[in-house]
């Protein structure tokens, strides 16, 4: 939205500077995106007069002329045709830099004459394109400053042009009269009345018909108009010109122009027909489909099915609220035009807008919201300028449809400033803070105005005061302590495990990954989804069809993605949501990473090693441990087939109960999805991990034993396809109570056992709990080991 600073003081009465109001309208919420301030690049520029000139020695067509100047007489050597003794001029000292020649002057010699400086040019200022001559200017002091003399005489010339960011809740301020209004309430200055306007209808009624068709009445709820007979097209006049051309349009002709002028300076989209090139009753439709058109910006469109078209005898005309045709455009030759105004449905103007690509400034406002209640009279105003400009006599207005009542009031309840914005303002300051607004105010009810589709309900009128206040204004305050001690924790079980996940996964040298919810059905079916439950109605894209049931071929497509630009080491994890089902309840927070090419650190011997599954799974044991997972877990196969079936593992609390799992994926999963393996990685469930002790449980005494341990190593030979991790858990069994740990150091195959068969050998830690044991005591706990490991394994203990 752009907008002079002139063309606002026509609303504003202000003597307010413009860095004030700059400041202001982003403290309201209608941030500056840019100021071009002509007065800006003039700086430095002085006045100057030519005391003499001269014909130069070697050159016909330059002088060198005497120029009395703020630093006194300079010579300066001119080419010109309008340099001459007398003339008052703009001068440019070495060093200044010319914004329509891009360059930076310096003193120089020119035919072998030093010239100390230039006279300039309108277009070397950028002031206009004349470039016949220097600047010969009427009046003006020699030193006096360009700019200000500019300002004085010719204010146009360096009136400000102000962009602003308009947000979707306020369309009020697409027109630079609600700009002006914002500013007035917030006590910048006062709102100028509407100026007055005198409408004489003369032409009798109008002979256009208009008609809104039943399957566009929801799209269309008002369209009137207005016929005016006998205008004379042609130039607007130079005022207005100058106003389009202040914000970038290019004036067309005076019926346009005044069109454009409505549409930015009261936010009022209108639409002029040649009454002459329509033929028949307009119609207001949804498109059937298929219908040709071509557009003001004479490029030819299709009409989508269902979109709110004007049509007559000869077809569509134009499309509502978006774009006029150019087979009813006016020209120089018009003489008989229809005016039209009509409010439409916002959501029927995006959706036809979108489907064929135009980006009016119609649509952009009709899309947004006008003001409904001011329909009619924008018609009349607009007509009335017509007139004024091009002449003409007026019709009576013809009607279809009617304007909707958008008629709403909400109660101000004046202490909910306080509870819901933290400020303190008098009740009374917010009862005229909304009447300054427009709102109309009975005791404690606030009537909305028309133009403002945005305010919604009580907390709305609480914001636009706190607005209008200055939420700069507001200051941080503690909340309240509702008892005394330590305060209830705000993070949930979950969250704190998740945060926890987070930060140790990072720790650990992963790089976190934010995948999308939705993935292709091929990739889904790859990790047991792709069914109808978990399909989306509506997918953004063929590849987002379905929800993800795991976190891993987010982070695979990552890992492609990578590969193909040249990064093979990785480390990728992502935490999120995943989904079994399409019924509320059947989805998992899931936490996985991956790790494909080598490690990063270097081991031991000083060479970097390709990843294997057993980093997977010293990563998955520390995020687990991290979030407060128990210590002691058994690993068990099992795992999902995408999981590569010798090379994982699922991470226990007996065999029902899952926390994660480990291991390599499947060879066929990583082809499937383009990416060069092995990849290892894990997916643990936070979910799954017991909960801790309720709060204001006491917490477990510990425990600090000082006594020695002890430990035994054994040997058992067993048959070759006897799982390590059984001996590990019959040993452990022995005695829970003494035995601490059991970890796996041999393994040894072939040999003097004969086929089929291998040796383990065990560690056992065993811990006293009160007392020292005794050699009798500790062979007693080996024995256990011995019997217990036979029993589960039928291995012997190896001489």
């Amino acid at each position: 939205m752009k907008f002079t600073l002139s063309w606002l003081k026509d609303h504003l009465e202000t003597d307010a500077s413009l860095d004030e109001i700059l400041e202001t309208l982003t403290d309201l919420g209608l941030e500056v995106e840019g100021v071009e301030n002509p007065a800006e690049k003039l700086k430095g520029f002085t006045i100057a007069k030519v005391a003499a000139a001269e014909k130069h020695p070697d050159a016909d067509k330059l002088k060198v002329c005497r120029v009395d100047t703020d630093e006194g007489e300079k010579q300066i050597v001119c080419g010109a045709p309008n340099a001459r003794e007398g003339i008052t001029v703009v001068l440019a000292k070495p060093g200044m830099y010319i914004p329509g020649l891009d360059i930076t002057i310096s003193v120089g010699k020119i035919r072998g004459v030093e010239s100390h400086g230039m006279m300039a040019s309108e277009r070397e200022l950028e002031l206009s394109d004349e470039h016949d001559g220097i600047i010969e200017l009427p009046s003006g002091e020699v030193g006096q400053d360009f700019a200000d003399w500019l300002a004085a005489n010719r204010p146009a010339a360096v009136d400000p042009v102000i962009e602003i960011a308009i947000t979707p809740n306020r369309p009020d301020a697409l027109g630079v009269r609600g700009v002006a209004r914002d500013l007035a309430a917030r006590g910048l200055g006062t709102l100028k009345p509407m100026p007055d306007y005198d409408l004489k209808v003369t032409g009798g009624d109008c002979p256009v018909q208009v008609e809104i068709a039943e399957n566009a009445k929801d799209g269309c709820h008002v369209f009137a108009g207005r016929l005016i007979r006998g205008v004379k097209n042609g130039p607007s006049p130079d005022w207005l010109q100058k106003k389009l051309r202040s914000i970038g349009l290019r004036p067309i002709s005076a019926l346009v122009d005044v069109t454009n002028l409505f549409t930015h300076d009261l936010n009022r989209p209108l639409h002029v027909f040649d009454a002459a090139k329509v033929s028949g009753p307009m119609t207001i439709s949804r498109a059937a489909g298929g219908e040709a058109f071509t557009g003001l910006d004479e490029k030819e469109y299709v009409i989508p099915a269902g979109t709110l078209v004007i049509s007559d005898g000869n077809g569509v005309e134009s499309v509502g609220g978006i774009m006029g045709g150019l087979s009813t455009g006016c020209t120089e030759e018009t003489t008989d035009v229809f005016v039209e105004a009509a409010f439409w449905d916002y959501v029927s103007i995006a959706h036809g807008g979108r489907a064929l690509k135009i980006n009016s400034d119609a649509r952009y406002r009709n899309e947004r919201g006008i003001d409904p209640g001011f329909n009619m009279e924008a018609l009349d105003r607009a007509c009335a300028l017509i007139v004024e400009l091009c002449g003409g006599e007026v019709t009576d207005t013809v009607v279809a449809g009617e304007v909707p009542d958008v008629s709403r009031a909400y109660k101000l309840d004046t202490a909910r400033c306080s509870s819901l914005v933290g400020m303190d303002i008098p009740a009374e300051e917010q009862r005229a803070t909304l009447e300054r607004l427009g709102f109309v105010m009975e005791g404690d009810m606030a009537h909305v105005p028309s133009w403002r589709p945005d305010v919604l309900g009580e907390a709305d009128l609480v914001e636009e005061v706190a607005r209008m206040a200055s939420l700069t204004k507001l200051e941080a305050k503690p909340l309240a302590r509702t008892s005394a001690g330590v305060p209830d924790p705000i993070l949930t079980v979950m969250q704190k495990r998740e945060q926890m996940a987070r930060r140790t996964a990072a720790a650990l040298g992963y790089n976190e990954c934010v995948t999308y919810s939705f993935i292709d059905r091929t990739a889904a079916s790859l990790f047991g989804g792709g069914d109808d439950a978990t399909m989306v109605a509506n997918p953004i894209s063929q590849d987002m069809s379905h929800m993800r049931p795991d976190l891993l071929p987010g982070l695979l497509q990552a890992a492609a993605r990578n590969q193909a630009r040249g990064q093979s080491d990785l480390a990728l994890f992502e935490i999120g949501a995943t989904w079994h089902g399409g019924e509320p309840g059947e989805q998992k927070v899931q936490v996985a990473g991956i790790l494909v090419g080598r490690t990063g650190p270097k081991d031991v011997h000083g060479a970097a090693r390709s990843v294997d599954l057993f980093d997977a799974k010293a990563d998955a044991e520390a995020l687990l441990s991290a979030i407060g997972a128990p210590a002691k877990v058994q690993v068990l196969r099992g795992g999902d087939g995408w999981w590569h079936p010798g090379r994982h593992g699922r991470i226990c609390l007996g065999p029902k109960k899952t926390l994660g799992v480990f291991g390599e994926l499947h060879p066929k999963v990583l082809a499937e999805l383009d990416v060069k393996g092995p990849v290892v990685g894990f997916v643990l469930w936070p979910e799954e991990v017991p909960e801790p002790r309720k709060a204001g449980a006491s917490r477990g005494a510990v425990v600090l034993n000082d006594l020695q341990v002890v430990e035994r190593d054994f040997a058992f030979v067993v048959d070759a396809d006897v799982e390590a991790l059984t001996l590990v858990n019959a040993a452990a069994g022995a005695d829970k109570a003494m035995i601490e740990e059991v970890r796996i150091f041999d393994e040894f195959i072939g040999g003097a056992l004969g086929e089929g068969k291998k040796s383990i050998a065990l560690t056992v830690r065993i811990q006293p709990q009160d007392k020292t044991l005794k050699d009798e005591e500790i062979e007693a706990i080996a024995t256990k080991v011995v019997e217990k490991v036979t029993k589960a394994t039928g291995g012997v203990l190896r001489g």
